[in-house]
């Protein structure tokens, strides 16, 4: 069968492209597994997290017996009370045994049986299950692994942390009372820092700020990452936890090796460093995002030119074409982080600030914005300061604050009115549309004070842009440039691109850099001309658009 490259489920190299995972594979073992270690891995949707802890089973099985589990299969009933998840999890792993045999011919089948037993004790109890499994652990040719994928799945049930607060008595005591060697826990959510609350209509239960079950939203007034009031409890079975700082998203080489091999099947002739580059400056390496422009890229080009020579395809034109598809689908990760944004309003306005406004935020894993965002995997810290972790998403974001703005925005509406007289020969007259939106920002905004215009004049310009471009391409914001008193727009349209720069006016000297550090810009994108929008509030400015030359680049600067 021929590989594929996959974006549902689990990712196998026999039958996938995939990025190989030796090295990873090899640091958890080394750093953590060897060594004991008691951790958790959290990470945003669809960052591989299965994946990698499927390959890690397999990578330790001739040195370790591995407990294998996934609390997503099991159901909520399970979880009703201490004997019924005394039995499920029992069950669950007589399953696992009766599917692999080498896990059957590790554990002494005398101490598994008494295990079994407790089915049919009259006093089923965490701590009998306990006890069973601390014999079957001394009794084992190998030290045991226990890992535990989607354990967040469970978080909202009371039963589930007396579970882990007996695991980590167990695990603290397994000098005196052998039990698990290393023990590893997988979810989206960072439950070391959760703090939970008893519903007093059910007692046997917490809450869960969110409930990962299918259709579950998110409780925000339980969230917990700072103070809260003292009838909350935190989760303690986790201050015994080791910090997981093993790299989960893919590497520019590690993106290389996996296209090495596709051009290897596929002969399409294309420059695999620059395509993987390329790749990793719209993913940062998510890895559901790469996979997933290459998917496209393999299987859903439109049939029409550029696209019908198979290595245009795998070229920055391609790419471009497959982003655009993205921004359009409906996905699971895309659902979830529009839920999230909805349910966490403070997450929300830090992202618009970063976005629309080029505010600078330090990095700190104590505010809770700050740690919800690096949670989910829309935020990351470069540098010290708060980013959002990728270009798709942060485009994907744009999206959909604008589509939010533009319902009620006069600006907006200015340019799906004027979208068809700047096209003409499949470009975009950028020229022109800065010329439209001096006219419209001067017709609708001019009355407004310098503050307002500071916080709100780099949104109206992208409200504006937005229609004029919708369906011939996307823009995005450059990271390395925004800040509160300069941003740059990239604009792909029909395989051009179209730099501008969006500047605060602060005197003519600033203005001069502005223009320097542009056409210095320029040469990085490989541009002989590029666009210059000035907000100025100098009362004495002249209002309009004109070209400058700075060397051999050429500057359209729009001062508004």
């Amino acid at each position: 069968m021929e590989r594929y490259f996959n974006t549902e489920g689990r990712c196998r190299p026999d039958l996938h492209y995939m990025v190989r995972l030796d090295d990873r594979l090899r640091k958890m073992k080394e750093l953590f597994v060897d060594r004991g270690k008691y951790f958790v891995i959290n990470r945003g949707r669809q960052y591989g997290k299965t994946t990698t802890l499927m390959a890690l089973a397999e990578y330790l099985k001739e040195e370790y017996i591995v407990f294998s589990l996934d609390f997503q299969m099991m159901s909520s009933s399970n979880f009703s009370d201490e004997e019924t998840f005394v039995i499920s999890f029992i069950e669950y792993l007589e399953d696992l045994l009766s599917l692999k045999k080498e896990l059957r011919e590790s554990i002494d089948t005398e101490a598994f049986h008494s295990l079994t037993a407790l089915k049919d004790s009259r006093r089923i109890s965490l701590d009998k299950l306990f006890r069973g499994l601390s014999e079957i652990c001394r009794k084992a040719g190998k030290r045991i692994v226990l890992i535990i994928d989607e354990v967040d799945s469970a978080s909202n049930y009371r039963v589930f942390l007396d579970f882990l607060a007996m695991l980590r008595g167990y695990y603290l005591n397994r000098d005196i009372r052998p039990t698990f060697h290393s023990v590893i826990l997988a979810g989206v959510y960072d439950i070391k820092n959760l703090k939970l609350k008893l519903r007093p209509e059910e007692e046997h239960q917490y809450n869960s700020p969110w409930n990962t079950r299918e259709g579950d939203e998110p409780n925000e007034s339980l969230l917990s990452l700072g103070d809260r009031p003292r009838d909350q409890m935190a989760l303690a079975p986790f201050d015994i936890a080791a910090d997981f700082d093993i790299r989960m998203s893919f590497s520019v080489s590690q993106i290389e090796g996996m296209l090495e091999e596709y051009e290897e099947d596929h002969r399409v002739g294309m420059d695999v460093k620059a395509v993987a580059d390329e790749i990793d400056q719209y993913t940062s390496g998510y890895p559901y995002l790469v996979s997933l422009i290459c998917k496209l890229l393999d299987e859903k080009m439109p049939e029409s030119e550029p696209f019908l020579n198979a290595r245009n395809i795998w070229a920055r034109e391609g790419i471009a074409e497959a982003v655009k598809m993205i921004l359009k689908m409906n996905t699971p990760l895309f659902d979830s982080l529009t839920k999230q944004l909805d349910a966490f309003e403070d997450l929300r306005e830090l992202i618009r600030g970063i976005l629309f406004q080029g505010k600078r935020v330090i990095f700190s894993p104590d505010t809770r914005s700050i740690n919800l965002g690096i949670m989910f995997g829309f935020l990351k810290d470069t540098d010290g300061q708060v980013a959002v972790s990728n270009r798709i998403f942060e485009m994907r974001m744009l999206n959909l604050f604008i589509s939010e703005e533009s319902v009620k925005s006069e600006i907006y509406f200015r340019g799906q009115s004027d979208r068809n007289q700047f096209i003409a020969d499949h470009k975009l007259n950028m020229k022109l549309v800065l010329e439209k939106f001096v006219i419209h920002f001067a017709d609708i905004y001019g009355d407004n004070d310098q503050n307002f215009v500071e916080e709100y004049g780099r949104k109206f310009f992208l409200l504006y842009l937005k229609p004029i471009i919708n369906g011939g391409g996307n823009y995005y914001i450059e990271a390395r440039t925004r800040d509160a008193k300069r941003t740059d727009v990239i604009v792909d349209y029909l395989g051009e691109q179209y730099i501008v720069e969006l500047k605060i006016w602060h005197g003519d000297e600033y203005n001069k850099r502005g223009e320097k550090q542009l056409a210095e810009y320029l040469d990085y994108y490989h541009q002989d001309k590029g666009y210059l929008l000035s907000f100025n509030f100098n009362k004495k400015k002249e209002r309009g658009v004109k070209e400058l030359r700075i060397a051999d680049k050429v500057i359209v600067e729009a001062v508004v």
